[in-house]
């Protein structure tokens, strides 16, 4: 899939479509739960590949410049919250991975990153600010990795609840 074929994702300036999803610990988390902060979100096609695995345990080293008391970050796919379970036991994340995988790939649609021929996520990145409103994205094909500098320039250009009082 080439980037001109993408699909283009919920646009910026849109409010975040919400949703209610397990983690891997089989907890509940909502899209309201992040109310006031800022919430990266990271949909990846499969849990256990080195292309994602790569990503999540990038975020992982990464995490002091992705969560915070301000700010946070989540990580969806249409694998079990128990395959999520299972990785993050073996890699120790420190963030939820969200299981959109009943009704399978839903919320990923909603967000406009599921891929009907594979029935996973695209690599869609959402920085939604916190009132609720999409701030920043980008959507790559199944095989490209993303690179968290973008995800940190996103969140540096974001201006902080402050500034915008």
């Amino acid at each position: 899939m080439t980037a001109d074929h993408l699909p283009r994702g919920v646009q910026v300036g849109a409010l975040a479509p919400d949703f209610a999803l397990t983690d891997q610990r089989l907890r509940t988390t909502r899209l309201s739960d992040f109310s006031g902060r800022r919430l990266l979100i990271v949909f990846f096609p499969l849990t256990f590949t080195s292309v994602c695995g790569g990503e999540l345990t990038r975020l992982r080293d990464e995490l002091p410049d992705f969560a915070g008391a301000d700010r946070a970050v989540v990580a969806i796919s249409t694998d079990t919250s128990a395959v999520h379970r299972a990785f993050d036991e073996r890699e120790f994340l420190g963030f939820p991975l969200l299981s959109d995988f009943w009704p399978h790939g839903a919320v990923a649609s909603a967000y406009g990153v599921f891929d009907q021929r594979s029935g996973l996520a695209l690599r869609g990145t959402f920085l939604i600010d916190g009132d609720g409103v999409v701030q920043w994205s980008t959507v790559e094909g199944i095989p490209q990795a993303r690179s968290t500098d973008d995800y940190r320039a996103a969140l540096a250009a974001l201006p902080t609840d402050a500034a915008r009082a």
